[in-house]
């Protein structure tokens, strides 16, 4: 039988640590005008919630979703594994139930953390064989996290060698101003060239005068160091 809303908080507040949790709010810049201003924390790390989520993998949507609402990170964390696991063993109604939970709840998927851990498995699995136009949509939201998981949505493409709608999105996302997208976009633009360096480098060579600076770095990092050179020296 699954666990209720209020008996997981239980067994995730007894994992808490206060020293952890003042580390974690640092580290994911919850301050006054940072991107994760005012989210709070308990202080779980990643290893303990993976492996609480596995105990709990008949957890409900209902629970899943009251643990999404939580104003707690690591339970919006934990939610979100449950959520992975719910549409990974579900069925193909399951799935559509679940992929809708995810997108009501955006907002509440509101760090790097939560949208990279999570948008591959449920968004970009799930539009794996439907339109994806969706993701168009996302990227020009102006919604910080919701234009992170368009992008990272796309790395499940990615792994099955299929590139045309990440250089799509990443093309929308050129010019975004925010250094967690330049990220974000860089790095998926280099997992192409572990992939496929010609597509990458196509990308590369028509815009890297136009990138961001950081968003190039993250790009070209596995490439040979005279090759990066030129990318930076703008002389390709």
């Amino acid at each position: 039988m699954s666990a209720s809303a209020a008996a997981i908080h239980k067994e995730l507040r007894a994992l808490s640590a206060p020293e952890t949790a003042a580390i974690l709010q640092r580290f994911f810049k919850t301050g006054p005008g940072q991107y994760g201003e005012g989210d709070v924390f308990l202080g779980i790390k990643v290893p303990p919630l993976r492996a609480l989520a596995k105990r709990h993998r008949d957890t409900d949507l209902g629970v899943i979703g009251a643990l999404l609402a939580s104003r707690y990170h690591e339970e919006r964390l934990f939610a979100l594994l449950l959520l992975m696991q719910f549409y990974r063993d579900g069925t193909e109604q399951d799935k559509t139930a679940a992929y809708e939970l995810y997108l009501a709840n955006t907002h509440r998927i509101n760090n790097w953390d939560l949208v990279d851990v999570s948008a591959p498995h449920i968004v970009g699995r799930h539009l794996q064989d439907r339109s994806r136009q969706l993701l168009r949509k996302l990227a020009r939201s102006p919604s910080l996290w919701e234009r992170r998981i368009a992008i990272l949505s796309t790395f499940h493409f990615i792994r099955l060698n299929d590139f045309d709608d990440a250089l799509r999105i990443s093309g929308i996302l050129l010019h975004d101003e925010h250094d967690l997208m330049h990220k974000a976009v860089g790095w998926m633009l280099r997992e192409i060239g572990k992939r496929d360096l010609t597509r990458e480098e196509g990308f590369l060579v028509r815009h890297y005068r136009a990138m961001p600076r950081t968003m190039l770095r993250y790009a070209i990092e596995r490439l040979p160091e005279t090759r990066r050179k030129k990318y930076l020296h703008g002389k390709m």
